[in-house]
Parts: structure tokens; sequence; C-alpha cells
């Protein structure tokens, strides 16, 4: 995955929607979060305070710098035997 823009959504004539913010931020994982966050502020930044698509973008950057950030965690713990690893932070 790379940083590059759905061409439709760059059009100059294309308002941003709570729909586009919602398709980036699907299926995202913590090793794209960042990279998917950075397409979403480019996606918003022009946008009024108030409007829907901004204010959806700006929550979706919160939880996509946390999960960025911090990972997440899944299934069980460590087994007997094995070590857990780290989380990206270093504290897990």
């Amino acid at each position: 995955m790379s940083e590059a823009e759905n061409p439709e959504r760059t059009r100059p004539d294309h308002e941003p929607t709570v729909e586009d913010i919602r398709q980036l931020t699907g299926g995202v994982t913590p090793h794209f979060a960042l990279q998917v966050r950075n397409r979403i502020a480019k996606l918003i930044a022009d946008l009024p305070a108030d409007h829907p698509a901004r204010r959806e973008g700006e929550r979706q950057i919160e939880q996509l710098t946390r999960l960025g950030y911090t990972g997440e965690k899944r299934g069980i713990g460590a087994q007997d035997g094995q070590v857990p690893l780290p989380s990206l932070r270093g504290d897990g």
C-alpha cells in the first residue's frame, strides 16, 4: 500500500464523504494505519470544521494514530516456553 489516492477522490470537483473515510479505514491493520491516517488528513484538509466527513476523518485519525503506535492485541498470551512479542511502544 502506498499513500497514493483513488483517482476519483482526487478530482477537483469531488467533495469527500463520510463513506470515503469509511472505505479508507474499513480493514486497516496496524502496519498500514499511519499511511491511511495521512491519506485521510489530505482528503479532509480543505473541508470546513463542521463538515461531516471532516468530523469522521478526525475521529478516524485519532484511532489510526493509536493503532499505528500501539498495535492491537489478539488471541491468547504466550504459551509455556514462549516470550510474548512487545507492542510497538515497547511496553507490552
